[in-house]
């Protein structure tokens, strides 16, 4: 069968379920005896077990059927969750990652792996003490006509069907062993080895463990699937001495089954009421609609939506100058239809940020565990939503804070038992939208930048003078730790020190038309603020004119617009300022920013318009000739000459083909 149509959902699908096993493990590690976990953790190794032998990788497919033995030994209770455990495993699911990126990149999705196979077999053998606290699956008991066998969990019904509908049958064999014999587990191996020539084996009752070392009377049960007969079966088994019967019937997986799903809707949901099923079915129907599109379509149908927006404004203006009620009824319509239409178009690429911080709190552990160091993680907006460009390349300068905060950052557990801090330290990760930008904070709680430390390193390395250093206020100090090459470590370590990292990390966010900060305070803990662009090409802004001049203020960062009397403007610390609601709003002179140059007229006007914007707590009051009104325009970069512009983001075109700036507030906010 020719697979090579399918691989771009192989390898999507398979990311997608490696990352429910990064997820679950942590979970796991964290609540051992939560069984919605385990079977979490079961459906996605199951899944990529079975994509992955469809797509003929049968590394993959051999060693995520390992990685399963271990979760059934943890689903049965007779391995016990412990950090050794979960280290295996973690780098169980590495070696399954690195295969899925060969096949990415065109490889054959092979590897060594028996180094973490022996690991996966220790584990399964039981070299983890059993568990001595209630089972972490406590599984459902069923009796049926002719079966036996109890505690028949959810993985095993699931591979039973399969065989059932590739035409195997199914058997449970019920084998006693004779009064008299004396090394039961020899026999045991014996009759397994026979089983296994025949078909393979599901499970056993005693489990394997129990029956090697003995540990039963004289019977034990064994689910078996096979495409032999009964008889050729049984003859076989009869062929190891020492056994006293052999019973064999057919299992029956529909009927096991159906009693599951009985105790499960008594024991777990209420039945529903007449007339709602239907709905649940058609909820449950819609919640599958989904489809993969490449983000090179969608760059295009933006591209092409775009240059309707400029024609739409263009419209609106003709209609509004001819006057005829037809066309302007018209154009209405197509401007309602439009703005849906980018409404979708914008909600397709933008992808929430969890995608990024999914993948730090497994970073976290190890690197906590590595420098032997206790670190909880707090993980808040992981929802907002960021222009899948963005998303893609955020993730690497976010690993770098994180670890440098880490090593840093957060001091040992006995350091902050003795500063009476509490020995777990707390690494929160933050995302929240504010005006047209996307801000992510990493906040430690540990024992902050030494200002003295840096200047000394910075002065050493002549970064700067000694005169040049007493000048500098605090968030400069800050600042120039990333500087290239520049490190406070006393030591290289394999988690920073070198001097890299942090410059690559300014570089990064800035070359995304982004900007960092950094706050911090001495013993109580660092704050690295970044500050992204949504870098939505369509955005609603307010247009303003300076003189005859026309400028657009971003709409999402605007509070109010207001008229004020110049006999209300006050001065404080050499700033005009108004009274805005009991606030003190500083003003900031557009005409005089921007140098635009004005009319004497214009100084005889006793009002001022003003428009209020905010960013963060910080308001500011920006001073305009005149307000025009709202419109969606499109966003256009001034070009890799004009990347430094102050206080402009961009440019737009204009329904009658003028061009108009667009402010960048936050900047002027600062």
């Amino acid at each position: 069968m020719d697979t090579s149509g399918y691989l771009t959902v192989f390898i999507d699908e398979s990311n997608e379920h490696l990352e429910v096993l990064y997820n679950q493990l942590l979970a796991l590690e964290k609540n051992p005896q939560e069984k919605a976990i385990i079977e979490e953790i079961f459906r996605a190794a199951h899944t990529l077990k079975g994509m992955s032998a469809t797509m003929g990788y049968q590394d993959l497919a051999n060693l995520t059927h390992k990685l399963e033995n271990v979760f059934d030994g943890i689903k049965e209770g007779r391995l016990n969750v412990q950090s050794e455990m979960i280290d295996i495993l973690f780098s169980a699911v590495d070696y399954l990652h690195e295969m899925v990126e060969d096949v990415a990149s065109g490889g054959s999705g092979s590897k060594d792996v028996t180094d973490i196979v022996e690991q996966l077999k220790s584990l399964e053998q039981g070299d983890v003490l059993p568990q001595d606290s209630v089972p972490l699956n406590t599984l459902k008991q069923a009796k049926t006509n002719g079966t036996q066998m109890k505690n028949v969990d959810e993985f095993a019904l699931t591979i039973l069907q399969e065989s059932k509908e590739r035409g195997y049958t199914n058997y449970e064999i019920i084998i006693t062993l004779n009064q008299n014999c004396l090394l039961k587990g020899a026999r045991v191996f014996m009759i397994f080895e026979v089983l296994e020539k025949l078909g393979e084996i599901i499970k056993s009752e005693p489990s394997v463990t129990e029956l090697e070392e003995e540990q039963f009377d004289q019977t034990f049960t064994v689910l078996f699937i096979s495409e032999y007969k009964k008889e050729i079966i049984q003859t076989n088994i009869e062929k190891v001495s020492e056994i006293e019967s052999v019973h064999i019937v057919p299992f029956n997986v529909d009927q096991i089954q159906e009693t599951e799903q009985t105790l499960e809707k008594s024991e777990e949901q209420p039945q529903p009421k007449d007339g709602q099923q239907g709905k649940q079915r058609h909820a449950n129907g819609i919640a599958n609609k989904t489809i993969r599109v490449n983000i090179d379509r969608l760059d295009v149908l933006m591209n092409l939506f775009e240059e309707l927006v400029v024609d739409r404004g263009r419209l609106e203006q003709l209609a509004a100058e001819l006057d005829n009620k037809d066309l302007q009824d018209t154009v209405e319509h197509m401007s309602r239809v439009s703005n849906d239409l980018q409404s979708i178009i914008l909600t397709m690429r933008m992808v929430p940020i969890e995608q990024v911080f999914n993948r730090f709190p497994r970073m976290i552990r190890q690197v906590a565990r590595e420098l032997n160091k206790q670190v909880e993680v707090e993980v808040i907006g992981a929802d907002t939503e960021l222009d899948r460009t963005v998303i893609d390349e955020i993730g690497d300068p976010l690993v770098h804070l994180i670890r440098n905060a880490i090593d840093h950052g957060i001091e040992s557990k006995e350091e902050r038992i003795n500063k009476g801090k509490p020995e777990y330290g707390t690494l929160k990760l933050e995302a929240y939208h504010s005006g047209n930008h996307v801000f992510i904070e990493i906040v430690d709680d540990g024992a902050g930048i030494h200002k003295d430390k840096v200047i000394k390193k910075a002065i050493s390395k002549g970064v700067l003078s000694e005169s040049q250093a007493e000048l500098l206020s605090d968030q400069q100090v800050f600042e120039l730790i990333m500087s290239s090459g520049f490190s406070t470590a006393d030591q290289v370590s394999d988690i920073s020190g070198r001097g890299v990292g942090l410059d690559v990390v300014k570089n990064t966010i800035e070359s995304l038309g982004g900007k960092i900060a950094i706050d911090s305070k001495e013993g109580q803990g660092t704050v690295f603020s970044i500050q992204l662009p949504l870098t939505l090409s369509i955005i609603s802004v307010l247009l303003i004119e300076l003189q005859k001049e026309k400028y657009a203020i971003p709409l999402s960062s605007i509070i109010e617009t207001a008229i004020v009397h110049k006999d209300d403007v006050m001065h404080a610390h050499h700033t005009k300022v108004i009274d805005f609601r009991g606030k003190v709003v500083p003003l900031a002179f557009l005409n005089d920013i921007f140098n635009v140059q004005q009319m004497i007229e214009a100084d005889k006007d006793s009002y001022l318009s003003i428009v209020i914007v905010k960013k963060g707590n910080k308001m500011v009051g920006l001073v305009v000739d005149s307000f025009i009104g709202q419109q969606e325009v499109v966003l256009k970069s001034l070009g890799n000459y004009l990347t430094n512009t102050f206080a402009i983001s961009g440019a737009t075109i204009l329904g009658d083909g003028e061009v108009a700036l667009i402010i960048d507030s936050n900047a002027l906010v600062k």
